[in-house]
């Protein structure tokens, strides 16, 4: 397999790059910021001073961007796919909405691209790992010819359905990490209020009823595990604002179908209310700060 173009370099996108780089792949690299650039060009791969010129020649090309306007501003507003070559694959890992990763794939499919829409659920200590679970929609044949490089950032690979399925399945996914969140932190608080020990009450929650993946993997509360956000004054990792939009997105997808999320739109409207505190770059873990007493 050739050349691969890698759009994107924030949080998520620039530990999965520097995985291919790792693996021997070639790459060609491009964001707006040069930090994440540098960071790979590095590390061994091609710094490309646009977008358009990191996909020429490439058969394989990866985007992780913040929201669905930057996609569909990329592909379509700013037309990358009439510089994409037709035999190349392109895998868009973004977090977007179901009908923009629809357009954007039929867009692609009208110029002969297969693209298939695959976003990562994991976070930056799993793409910094390769152990990111990428949850896939579009053609199972294009599947096959991903997973190699898929392979190489990630453990578990999911075909959701076809394109905008892995769209939707990721959402269904964070809203319900969101809602867990809120409630973990909310538990461990009242714990605390009531002269618990934070790390005692986690470790009697994850051997109980309340586990689940905060509880066990990315605890909220400061000190409790020294490699979570948490214990690094909620630096890098999710940030209030992305679980934000994400839990935006599975709002849009309930109206759409008139399908009730109750706990999904208190979760939302909690970290609404946590991002207007000017917490909103913190990682979403730090929606603690909504309920622990100073």
């Amino acid at each position: 397999m050739g050349k691969i173009a890698f759009i994107g370099l924030g949080n998520m996108g620039a530990p999965m790059a520097l995985n291919l780089v790792k693996a021997g792949r070639e790459l060609a690299v491009y964001d707006l910021l040069p930090a994440g650039v540098a960071q790979l060009a590095a590390a061994g791969a091609q710094a490309a001073p646009s977008a358009r010129q990191a996909v020429e020649g490439a058969d394989i090309v990866i985007t992780m961007l913040p929201a669905s306007q930057h996609v569909e501003g990329l592909y379509i507003g700013e037309d990358l796919l009439a510089h994409i070559d037709p035999t190349a694959l392109v895998i868009e890992c973004s977090t977007i909405a179901p009908e923009t990763a629809r357009k954007v794939a039929a867009a692609a499919q009208a110029r002969g691209i297969a693209m298939l829409d695959a976003p990562v659920s994991g976070g930056t200590a799993g793409a910094a790992a390769g152990t990111l679970t990428f949850i896939v929609g579009g053609d199972a044949g294009a599947l096959a010819r991903a997973r190699p490089v898929l392979e190489q950032m990630g453990k578990n690979i999911f075909h959701a359905g076809p394109a905008g399925a892995g769209q939707v399945a990721k959402i269904c996914n964070n809203m319900l990490l969101g809602v867990l969140m809120a409630g973990t932190a909310e538990a461990l608080a009242l714990g605390v209020a009531n002269g618990l020990d934070p790390k005692v009450l986690s470790d009697i929650i994850a051997k109980s009823s309340g586990r689940n993946w905060a509880t066990e993997l990315y605890n909220p509360w400061p000190g409790v595990m020294d490699h979570a956000p948490a214990s690094k004054g909620y630096a890098g990792g999710f940030g209030t604002d992305l679980m934000l939009k994400d839990l935006g997105l599975a709002a849009e997808a309930a109206l759409a179908t008139r399908s009730p999320i109750p706990l999904g739109e208190l979760a939302r409207n909690l970290y609404a209310l946590h991002s207007a505190g000017g917490q909103g770059k913190l990682d979403f873990s730090s929606i603690l700060n909504l309920y622990r007493k100073s």
